[in-house]
Parts: C-alpha cells; structure tokens; sequence
C-alpha cells in the first residue's frame, strides 16, 4: 500500500471511517481520475457514509440526491419558481410608460421572468454550478430510480453540463466528486458501470465492527461492545431476508446503552430486537431457543 492511499485511509478513519486498502483506494482514484464512483452493497454496511466523510474530508459541500422510483429529471435537475414569476408578470402589468402603453414586449416579458434568480437549482443543477470550489455529489441507492433517469445520467456524468431550454447550456465551474450508491434492488445497466469504478462493500468482519462500535458509541462498556459485536456477527449468519447492517449494530448499542444495559440477557435482547431486525417474519423467525443460542455464542470467552 503506497503513501497516498495510506494517507487517505488515515485521513476517513479521522472522520470516522474504517476503510480497508480497497476502499481507501478507491476514493483515492475516484478523485485521481476523475471518476464516478459506484458503491454497491447490501443496506447499511457503510456506502453513504463515503460519500459524507469525503466531503469532510474535503471540506466541501455534500449534495445529495436520494433516488426513488418516479424520480424524473426536473425534480433531480432544476423547477422554475412560478410563484415569483407570476408576481413579477404581474408587477410588470403595472409597469407603463410615459404614454400610458406597456413598457415591455412579451419577448422582453419572457426573458424578464425566466432569469436565473427565478431558477430553483435542485441537488444536479446545484452541484455542477457550485462556484466555491468542486462538491461530492451523492447519487443515492441509484437502483431505486428507473432505467429512464440512469440514461440521462450517462451524458451528465460524462459532460457535466445541463441544457435549459429557456437558459442555454450550463457547464459545470467546477467537476463534482461523484459516489452513486446501490443495494443492488434491481440491476444496474452497463452503460453506468462503465463510467464508474466500482467498490463493493461487504459486512465487515468482528475486529472491524468492534472498532466502529468502540468509536461511535463510546458509553458502551468493552465487554457489551464486544457481546453485542459477536450476537451480531452470528446474527448474520441466519437466513433472515434482511440482515442488520452496521447502522443496525451501532442503533442497538445505543438502545442498550439508554437502557443502561452494561450486560446481554435474553429479556434485554428480545425487547430490543427491533433495533436490529426489521422484518417481521425475521423477528419471528428469532424464537426462544436461537436467541438463547446467539446469546450463548455471544457471551461464550474464548
């Protein structure tokens, strides 16, 4: 591992990331080169919280865009503000000349109102006209939106400029750090993944997680964090149709610390439950005797 990359896995776990080689790599090459960085991964093992600790890295803005399924490009790109331009119309009606004849053409009324402070930048538009240096623009669970928005995507992450009809074209001042995240929901097209590096984010392994755990919940004694780090580490090993991520851990932790729990019994953990399974059929699928096994395995000294 070269000095660059060991500055920047320095620098995340700084903020509060434990990043391994492979990640610290690369968000290294994403800004190197450039580059989109793609970042799959099941649902709370860390993905958006690259993108947060590389703008703090950087000290710049985060823009996010959270994706969703209907997301369309004007509520991703930029709205006009009808409400000021309708005001403004209709200041402009009062507006007369010396002979009492309207002052403006409607040519000159059109180019009047849709100016840009008329002009509501959503998170796109925002990070590309940034002026105060580039932004990390988070793409949010990409794999929400249609297949229709992940094309536009295409020619705005390989240009970085947006038409606006009424406006012309906007380049960007300043190219964006760009980190697209996906829970893989649906398939990403090639075409995007082409244009990115990839990472893939797995659930880390016990001495990781107990790093994490000891970093963000400090109130938690050693020996809970380490219980709660094993109970969930073996938790995962479940068929359970939604494993508990990291947020997950560091949720129950928290929980256990309010309760001022500094040990794990079977009553604790089963109201506590919900902090780490969202699902119902898992929840009940994590009966009397597997919860008493996990527990055991979890207080078990090796």
């Amino acid at each position: 591992m070269n000095e660059q990359i060991r500055s920047v896995q320095a620098a995340m776990e700084r903020w509060g990331y434990i990043a391994e080689p492979e990640i610290a790599t690369a968000v290294y090459l994403a800004r190197e080169m450039n580059k989109p960085l793609l970042v799959e991964g099941d649902a709370g093992v860390g993905k958006t919280e690259i993108a947060k600790v590389l703008a703090r890295m950087l000290s710049t803005e985060l823009v996010r865009l959270q994706c969703y399924e209907g997301l369309d490009t004007n509520t991703a790109l930029y709205e006009w503000n009808y409400q000021r331009q309708l005001l403004r119309l209709k200041i402009a009606e009062r507006e007369r000349d010396s002979e009492g004849r309207e002052s403006r053409t409607a040519g000159e009324l059109e180019d009047l109102i849709f100016g840009r402070e008329y002009l509501l930048e959503r998170p796109l538009l925002r990070a590309i006209t940034r002026r105060e240096g580039p932004a990390v623009l988070l793409i949010d669970e990409i794999d929400r939106a249609d297949e229709g928005f992940e094309a536009f995507l295409l020619e705005l992450l390989s240009d970085f400029q947006i038409t606006i009809p009424e406006l012309g074209t906007i380049r960007a001042e300043h190219v964006p750090v760009v980190v697209l995240t996906s829970n893989r929901s649906r398939e990403i097209g090639d075409a995007l993944r082409r244009r990115c590096l990839y990472l893939y984010v797995e659930h880390p392994p016990f001495d990781k997680e107990l790093r994490i755990l000891r970093g963000k919940v400090p109130a938690v004694s050693e020996q809970l964090a380490t219980t709660v780090t094993r109970f969930v580490q073996k938790l995962r090993g479940q068929p359970l149709r939604k494993l508990p991520g990291v947020a997950e851990t560091l949720d129950w932790a928290q929980a256990l610390s309010r309760l001022h729990r500094d040990a794990l019994d079977a009553e604790t953990a089963r109201a506590t439950l919900g902090c780490l399974l969202k699902d119902e059929q898992d929840i009940k699928a994590t009966g009397e005797n597997r919860l008493a096994e996990l527990l055991a395995y979890a207080s078990a000294r090796d």
